[in-house]
């Protein structure tokens, strides 16, 4: 299909989108369930599910044959798609039990080898790595998107435009990546560093300030033989095409499910209040990317634990703050929507790696991990909301 007839249709999807609706995509680390390294059954895991009508429309596969994703769809809103997604976690996690096999959730394996992972058979992932080869081989990681309706095309490309400050902030709340290649990476958010920073058309994206501006950016591309599709424009947060959501892709994927729904509620409650403040026209600043880049490495590197920029003063401040931070500025929109957001002090990185500063081994701390995540992701609805 031409650029332009897809520009036209993607345009079409935004103005007949509804606000607000919600659509969530966990990725999982398919493990041995013994040893609970990488194990390159995603197309086992997906064929065995084609006996649950669940199950067989919501797996995906993701770039290598040792992770799945399972996507909740698209629902009416944020309650809507909690509801959804816990069934289909819990029946997923059944299915890799039953396969014996273990399901992961940080945003990096520990230790097992990228040289070892097999990319999975479809035409687009053979494009990915024909594109790509050794940024592909390398990214063995593991994230949440979530997917957030927005009626109009120049509504979402500006709701884009007012996130990528936040981007930084997101990450820093959701780090959850320190260990990589059997060591401590020094890192808080090893995926980020390995995906983010190494595909092209990622991270942050520049302002447009218009469908139109950026509608001709994506053009210029094809036009270009530079992306033959638009799922090549790996922003770590974009306007989607075929579903008239804005996507936000900046997380790590979470330990647990309370966290990787007080999140996604976090996410969809700054969606919405961005929506609302260019409804309402308040004043903002699209910062130059460079600035905001300097805030993606403080998160990177330190979590929570380091120090943000608020660009606005030219000060820094505990990164510690970043969520009470989204939490004032979102509060409105929370308040209209009933968008409660529950997360721990701690961070998935910080917690990991305060297991490894006792003594705990890496595979032991793993473990320790895969357990709890196998104990909320796997939990029925009603044990999760307990």
């Amino acid at each position: 299909m031409r650029s332009s007839l897809e520009l036209e249709s993607a345009r079409a999807a935004f103005e007949q989108s509804t606000d607000f609706t919600v659509g969530l995509e966990e990725e999982f680390a398919v493990l041995d369930g013994r040893s609970l390294g990488l194990a390159p059954r995603f197309e086992e895991l997906r064929d065995a599910g084609q006996a649950d009508a669940v199950l067989a429309e919501s797996i995906a596969g993701e770039l290598i044959s040792s992770e799945i994703e399972i996507r909740s769809g698209r629902c009416i809103d944020l309650g809507a798609a909690f509801v959804a997604q816990r069934d289909r976690r819990r029946r997923l996690f059944s299915l890799a039990a039953e396969q014996g096999l273990s399901l992961g959730s940080t945003g990096t394996h520990p230790w097992s080898d990228y040289r070892d992972q097999q990319i999975i058979d479809t035409e687009h992932y053979r494009r990915v790595e024909d594109g790509l080869k050794y940024v592909a081989w390398r990214n063995n990681t593991f994230s949440l998107h979530v997917h957030v309706g927005v009626r109009g095309a120049d509504r979402a490309v500006l709701v884009c435009d007012r996130l990528r400050p936040v981007l930084p902030l997101l990450l820093a709340i959701s780090a959850n990546s320190p260990f990589l290649d059997g060591r401590d990476s020094g890192l808080h958010s090893a995926r980020s560093q390995i995906f983010t920073k190494s595909f092209p058309r990622c991270g942050v994206p520049d302002a447009f300030g218009s469908w139109a501006a950026f509608a001709s950016y994506i053009d210029f591309l094809v036009s270009t033989r530079s992306i033959v599709e638009y799922t090549q424009v790996w922003w770590s947060v974009r306007p989607h095409f075929s579903f008239g959501t804005v996507e936000v892709r900046i997380c790590d994927a979470q330990m647990t499910a309370p966290e990787s729904e007080g999140l996604a509620a976090l996410i969809v409650a700054c969606v919405a209040q961005a929506a609302r403040d260019i409804d309402e026209g308040l004043p903002f600043t699209d910062f130059p990317r460079r600035l905001i880049e300097e805030n993606f490495w403080r998160a990177i590197r330190h979590g929570l634990d380091g120090e943000l920029l608020d660009l606005d003063r030219a000060e820094s401040y505990p990164a510690a703050e970043a969520l009470d931070r989204l939490l004032a500025w979102s509060a409105p929109m929370r308040g209209e929507l009933g968008i409660e957001v529950a997360l721990p002090a701690l961070n998935g990185a910080q917690r990991q790696r305060r297991m490894t500063d006792t003594g705990v081994s890496l595979p032991e701390a793993y473990a320790a991990v895969v357990a709890e995540t196998r104990d909320t992701y796997a939990a029925s609805a009603a044990e999760v909301t307990r």
